[in-house]
C-alpha cells in the first residue's frame, strides 16, 4: 500500500523514528478502523519522495523487494530505529513479510511487526526475522471477520489470540494492544488479561483508548481508563495507557 517515513505513534515504541512498509488486504472490519482503504489489495504503491517530505510517488502493484529497499534507502532507511511491518494484515502475505524483514533488518533497523494476531500458523515463518511483535487483542463489541454478519453478535477472538500469543511469545519483545472503546465490557477485557497473565505475563499490556473515528464517536473517559489500569496491573507486570499519539500532532 505505501511506504513512509514518520515516528512511531503508539505503543512503547512511541516517538521514534520509524520506515512504515504497509501492506493491503485484511479480514477483519473494526467498527474504529482509520485505514479502510487497507482491507483490499491496492493496484498501486504510494512511496514517499524524501524523508519528511509528505511527497508521494506511485508504483503499481506488486512491489518488488528490490523497488521497496530503493524507495526505503531514499528515505535514509539506516537513520530509523524500526521498520514496521503493517497493514491492513501483513501475515496473510507471510512469505512477502519474512522477505522485507530479512531485508530491512540486515540494513540495520528493528523490526517490528504489527498484526491483528490471529494468524499463529503464519507467524511460524516470519518470528525468527522480526524483533518485536505487536498483536492487537480485538473485542468482539467492536470487531467482526470480514465472514460475519453485518450485524448481530459475533464470535469471540480470544481463543485464537492465545493461541497466537502462545506462538508469539519466543519473539525478543512481545506487546498486545488493547483497543478500549465505549463499548467494550467489563467481562470482555478481564478475560483478555487472564489470558495473557495465563500465556505470556512477561507481556506488556498496551490500553489503548480508541481515537474516535469509523463508527466509533466518542472515546472512553479518563476515569473509565484509570480504573482498567488499575483492575489490569492486579494480574499483570507490565500495564501502559499511551493514546494514538500521531493523531495528535496530524501525522501518519
Amino acid at each position: 500500500m505505501e511506504i513512509f517515513s514518520s515516528v512511531q505513534g503508539e505503543g512503547p515504541h512511541v516517538g521514534e523514528t520509524t520506515l512504515f512498509v504497509r501492506f493491503g488486504e485484511c479480514d477483519l472490519r473494526c467498527g474504529w478502523c482509520d485505514s479502510p482503504q487497507t482491507w483490499r489489495p491496492a493496484r498501486r504503491c504510494r512511496m514517499e519522495e524524501a524523508r519528511g517530505t509528505g511527497r508521494f510517488r506511485e508504483r503499481p502493484n506488486p512491489v518488488s523487494l528490490a523497488d521497496a529497499l530503493a524507495a526505503a534507502e531514499a528515505l535514509e532507511l539506516p537513520a530509523h530505529r524500526f521498520v514496521s511491518l503493517t497493514g491492513g494484515e501483513p501475515l496473510l502475505q507471510p512469505e512477502a513479510v519474512a522477505a522485507f524483514a530479512r531485508a530491512f533488518r540486515a540494513r540495520g533497523p528493528r523490526i517490528l511487526l504489527e498484526t491483528h494476531g490471529l494468524a499463529a500458523e503464519a507467524l511460524a515463518g516470519v518470528l525468527p526475522h522480526v524483533d518485536v511483535v505487536s498483536m492487537d487483542w480485538k473485542l468482539a463489541s467492536d470487531v467482526r471477520r470480514e465472514s460475519d454478519p453485518a450485524h448481530g453478535p459475533v464470535p469471540d477472538f480470544h481463543a485464537a489470540h492465545e493461541a497466537f500469543l502462545a506462538a508469539a511469545a519466543g519473539a525478543p519483545e512481545l506487546v498486545i494492544k488493547l483497543i478500549v472503546t465505549p463499548a467494550s465490557a467489563d467481562e470482555e477485557m478481564e478475560e483478555v488479561w487472564r489470558r495473557v497473565a495465563k500465556t505470556a505475563p512477561e507481556a506488556t499490556l498496551v490500553l489503548q483508548p480508541v481515537t474516535p473515528t469509523g463508527r466509533v464517536r466518542e472515546a472512553p473517559s479518563a476515569e473509565r481508563l484509570l480504573a482498567l489500569v488499575v483492575r489490569a496491573s492486579r494480574v499483570l507486570r507490565d500495564v501502559r495507557l499511551i493514546p494514538q499519539t500521531h493523531k495528535t500532532i496530524g501525522a501518519l
